[in-house]
């Protein structure tokens, strides 16, 4: 028999969230969570290792309604049915706490809506009728310690530490990047150990739907979050509008946390105007269908450009694209591709592998990142004292194949 939710500590509906802290929202929401919570928090003076596991490991919780809810972890996702909750009214109590803390309402007129908690972790509701089993939340948890390269080449081993290696040379000569993959691939994840290689000099402005991407204390980053506009259409901000106003606050780098519209011109215009080092992630399944998809975002801007001409700009923006997807259950890195121009006679980017999955037994899950063989573009980069990076990696790529 399930436990029913403990919802004795309410929200107080006077109080405006400027008003109200982390803690205490982080206490009201975990007093509403009810049966989850073993799965969505660990109280960190909780001498049991094994509670500290099980929280750490869930990536995803989706509740389908009171009585349908699944936990996934890096072993896969799967249905608790031992878990519910009492009635959907708690669900309501529950996402009404959570909208409290982004400044968000739960209202009729707006039946899919997007929040985070406290902890930085990403939700989305959607309320009946659109949701047919009653009320759903999906929460997207991120793990309380910022995930960095060092875990990714090694106990997550998402891509070997030679790829690593690359991404350094990437990073420290500013190349813009566009991480693209599926939903749940990975693509935050990724720009989060992407940027832990930024020149800690640089000044870095983040702009996301919700924040996610995190940086050390002791960066120079100025976060900036899109609000929604009221029900009288007043006071929102959107993702294009923040980005044109970053790029009058001399950012060194912008991370856009995702491209979705018609921001996407100006990121492309931006990286070919003196921000160089940028990244954001888009949702696609190759690096073709990145940059088709780059050039769709890029039309919905509504500017008048012929379609070669956004074709010539957008290979002359994006140097890299890295390709994550969900292989095998696990997050990982399945191919790095360099963007080299746009072939105006064939009508296609010029688009050169620099590291494929091939397979590999003794890979994790018969699968390892390799080399092609081809020279990364960053060759052509003077690391100063005559060394050029071209000849560094084939120096490295030698002594590792050694």
């Amino acid at each position: 028999m399930s436990k029913k939710p403990d919802i004795t500590e309410q929200t107080d509906p006077t109080k405006q969230p400027a008003d109200l802290d982390e803690a205490y929202h982080s206490r009201v929401i975990r007093g509403l969570i009810g049966p989850i919570l073993p799965y969505y928090y660990c109280d960190p003076d909780d001498p049991d290792p094994e509670a500290h596991a099980r929280a750490e490991a869930v990536t995803e919780i989706m509740i389908n309604g009171p009585n349908e809810i699944y936990i996934e972890n890096e072993e896969g996702m799967t249905l608790r049915p031992e878990l519910s909750f009492a009635a959907e009214r708690d669900l309501i109590a529950l996402a009404r706490a959570i909208l409290q803390f982004v400044g968000k309402r739960l209202v009729p007129e707006e039946l899919s809506v997007e929040a985070r908690t406290p902890e930085g972790h990403r939700v989305h509701i959607v309320q009946s009728p659109a949701a047919r089993p009653g009320l759903s939340i999906a929460i997207r948890k991120f793990p309380s310690n910022r995930v960095r390269m060092a875990d990714l080449t090694g106990r997550f081993q998402s891509f070997p530490a030679r790829v690593a290696e690359y991404f350094e040379h990437a990073m420290r000569m500013k190349s813009n990047i566009l991480v693209s993959g599926g939903t749940g691939s990975g693509k935050t994840t990724m720009v989060n150990a992407l940027s832990e290689l930024i020149d800690p000099k640089d000044r870095i402005i983040i702009i996301e739907d919700a924040t996610e991407i995190r940086f050390d204390d002791n960066r120079h980053v100025l976060q900036f979050e899109s609000v929604k506009p009221d029900r009288e259409g007043r006071g929102g901000i959107t993702i294009r509008e923040l980005l044109r106003a970053s790029l009058r606050m001399r950012p060194d780098r912008v991370v856009i946390g995702e491209c979705r519209g018609g921001e996407a011109l100006d990121m492309v215009q931006a990286m070919n105007t003196g921000h160089a080092g940028s990244m954001s992630t888009i949702h696609a399944n190759s690096p073709e269908d990145c940059l088709a998809r780059l050039e769709t975002l890029c039309l919905m801007a509504g500017v008048n450009i012929p379609l070669v001409a956004l074709q010539r700009q957008a290979a002359a923006a994006i140097d890299t694209i890295v390709q994550v997807a969900r292989w095998h259950g696990k997050k990982r890195v399945v191919g790095i591709t360099e963007v080299r121009g746009f072939d105006i006679d064939r009508g296609r980017y010029e688009l050169v592998p620099i590291f494929v999955l091939t397979p590999n037994p003794e890979g994790p899950n018969g699968f390892s990142l390799d080399w092609t063989g081809a020279d990364p573009k960053l060759g052509e980069a003077d690391l100063g004292e005559g060394a050029k990076l071209g000849t560094l990696w084939q120096v490295a790529q030698a002594k590792g194949a050694s």
